[in-house]
């Protein structure tokens, strides 16, 4: 029983088996919508077209897993972090790695190509913020000021400023010209996960793991609205192209926003899970994600999507033309200063106050570079994408947007979109035959006998971990016999309903009862009355609660909730994992130093009983903190968030070593 995501407001484009180990990053190119990028923990960086099945290039030099992708504006360079903190910049077209540029100190988490200069700036969970010139292979400027890991960087269409968000809650917006902190955005209550200015005018969008869209005035220096009524972190945001709204990725959906005054106008469904990247091409939306060692891709036709509230739904033709219509209404806000010519360059702009920081080329560095080479996988593609550089146009072709799958029958599909043309874009064909590289479409792959369950079961998911369809149904004796009667499909489908119900009424049960104590004492008792319980999911949902006001935290509750810690970073529930990654950053940030400077204090003279439970409390901590220490340096090694999140873990607890 196939549930395909086809509709013609959005569907799903293809899936590919990307890398030979889990992927750890993917990026779109902005300028056609049609390259696709992916580093993985094999340490490679795989070029793709959308909607193509085959890999066009692969390119390797690094030697530990990519953290984070980029390209430039006109898809010529991309550039590649890596979790030991090098950058690897290559040349698309020569098919040749272009630069090393060594210097953070830890994953890079974020990049981004200055607009129209030979400038990459890059983000670390260092907490630095660096400014490259590619050309001269050199550091022209290190930001600090962040406290946390740096997510997302991004240059501001002129080209004078870099917005920062990272981990700390905070975004921060810094002038290329004075090399400085321009000003520091605070109102996120969670990490900030992204940040994009608007197009035309002096805003800047970002959005937070605590759930909110906020839009900052860039001449105010205040926050102008904010969205606050989702409920799963925001993962990625794009402004339409004319400005009029903003596109934000959710967990299985895409929302339209306006910011003045707040508003959504429009939800549209989409299955891409956590959707990791966005670029907007033929007035249609692609968005892409990844799960393991596969890349799926998905297209919103965004001409069936409203923009504002004048515009109903549908009203929008579908033959529209490609140049996004001017935004009703006048602007209060200034307008980006641009350039004149795309070949204007922002060194000038640049405070060259770190002639030191700069790395001169060295044979190190020249052999590195040697190393690394690009290995073309396709070589009719890449010569039509990438060569000759005027001959043709690169990436395919622009003005072809991807057909819409049929919402019924095959007949009122459009007449550019072929019977075979069909087969290609629907992922619900359990038997379609592919070349080897690419993975067989979700349906059939999650049918396979001999699936075993991941050792990581994922917060959020399409489907049951190691269920199908097919288990809850009579089985079919004869071929031809497709249909089910009522009563025996809802007779199998019910067949675990009971003791789930059981198993639901038990953990509500065990909730009120926290409450109840919680309502009569203090925090403490209630989670001594949930650990007692012996069930984490209660634990979790309590310590979701108490991890969201750092106030509640004391010494004794350290003491109760690090042997549970030690528990939920050990779970296969990824829900469990991060939860008890946030409590124990919080109490590594909070009373870490504490118990250090305790324990190394001299004894005291005579008898101070406060003082010896006191030192009793820090030493019970401490032998649990070392205890985890060890959780956390095996885990570190993992790949995507989780593993930067171990990683964070484990430079924090640096002073227990």
């Amino acid at each position: 029983m196939a549930v395909a995501v086809t509709t013609k407001t959005a569907w799903k484009l293809q899936e590919i088996m990307a890398h030979s180990s889990n992927v750890s990053s993917v990026v779109l190119g902005k300028g056609s919508g049609r390259m696709l990028a992916t580093g993985g923990d094999d340490c490679r960086v795989n070029i793709w077209s959308v909607s193509k099945p085959n890999c066009i290039m692969s390119l390797t030099g690094h030697t530990t897993p990519i953290e984070s992708l980029q390209v430039n504006p006109n898809e010529k360079l991309i550039v590649a972090g890596s979790r030991s903190g090098s950058i690897r910049v290559w040349d698309l077209e020569a098919a040749k790695v272009l630069r090393t540029l060594p210097g953070h100190k830890a994953n890079i988490c974020s990049l981004h190509f200055h607009p129209f200069g030979s400038f990459v700036a890059s983000g670390s969970l260092d907490t630095n913020i660096k400014l490259w010139d590619v050309r001269r292979k050199g550091c022209i400027f290190t930001f600090k000021g962040h406290t946390e890991a740096v997510r997302c960087l991004r240059f501001s269409p002129d080209g004078k400023w870099v917005a920062s968000a990272a981990d700390d809650h905070t975004v921060k917006l810094w002038d290329l010209t004075a090399g400085k902190l321009m000003f520091e955005f605070t109102g996120h209550t969670g990490p900030v996960n992204v940040v994009e200015f608007h197009p035309n005018e002096y805003l800047l969008a970002s959005g937070s793991s605590d759930r909110t869209v906020r839009f900052w005035d860039l001449e105010k220096f205040q926050v102008v609205s904010c969205i606050e009524e989702e409920a799963t972190p925001v993962r990625c945001v794009l402004f339409n192209p004319d400005g009029c709204c903003l596109y934000s990725g959710f967990q299985d959906s895409l929302r339209v926003y306006g910011w003045e005054p707040e508003r959504c106008f429009d939800v549209v469904l989409v299955n891409w899970g956590k959707v990791a990247d966005l670029s907007i091409s033929n007035n249609q939306l692609i968005g892409v994600s990844f799960a393991q060692s596969t890349v799926s891709s998905f297209v919103v036709d965004l001409s069936r999507v409203p923009k504002s509230d004048s515009i109903p739904h549908g009203l929008i033709r579908d033959d529209q033309p490609l140049v996004p219509p001017t935004p009703t209404g006048s602007s209060l806000r200034r307008i980006y200063d641009r350039p004149s010519t795309s070949c204007s360059k922002p060194q000038s702009r640049v405070k060259h106050n770190s002639e030191s920081e700069r790395h001169s080329p060295s044979s190190e560095d020249d052999r590195d570079e040697k190393e690394s080479k690009a290995e073309i996988q396709n070589q009719e593609d890449y010569k039509e994408i990438f060569q000759p550089k005027n001959a043709i146009c690169r990436t395919p072709p622009r003005n072809e947007p991807f057909p819409a799958p049929p919402e019924d029958e095959p007949g009122t599909a459009k007449e550019a979109l072929k019977p075979s043309q069909a087969a290609d874009v629907q992922t619900s064909l359990p038997k379609q035959e592919l070349p080897d590289p690419v993975q067989r479409p979700p349906i059939a792959s999650s049918t396979s006998l001999t699936r075993t369950e991941p050792s990581v079961i994922p917060a959020a998911r399409n489907e049951p971990i190691g269920l199908k369809a097919s288990d809850f149904l009579p089985a079919v004796k004869n071929q031809s016999q497709t249909e089910l009667v009522d009563e025996e499909a809802m007779s199998q489908i019910r067949k675990g309903h009971e003791t789930m119900c059981v198993v639901l009424t038990s953990r509500h049960k065990n909730l009120d009862a926290v409450r109840a104590v919680w309502s009569t004492s203090d925090i403490k008792n209630s989670l001594d009355s949930a650990v007692a319980i012996n069930d984490l999911s209660v634990v979790v949902d309590l310590l979701n609660i108490v991890n969201q006001k750092a106030s509640l935290w004391k010494l004794d509750l350290c003491t109760i909730v690090l042997p549970q810690i030690e528990k939920l970073l050990q779970s296969k529930y990824e829900s469990y994992v991060q939860t008890g990654c946030t409590s124990l950053k919080l109490i590594l940030q909070r009373f870490l130093p504490l118990i250090t400077d305790i324990l190394a204090a001299p004894p005291s003279v005579g008898v101070d009983i406060s003082r010896e439970e006191r030192l009793h409390k820090c030493k019970l901590c401490y032998k649990q903190l070392k205890n985890i220490s060890n959780v956390v340096k095996n885990k570190s090694g993992l790949s995507g968030r989780h593993g930067s999140a171990f990683r964070e873990l484990l430079l924090l607890m640096a002073v227990l070593d």
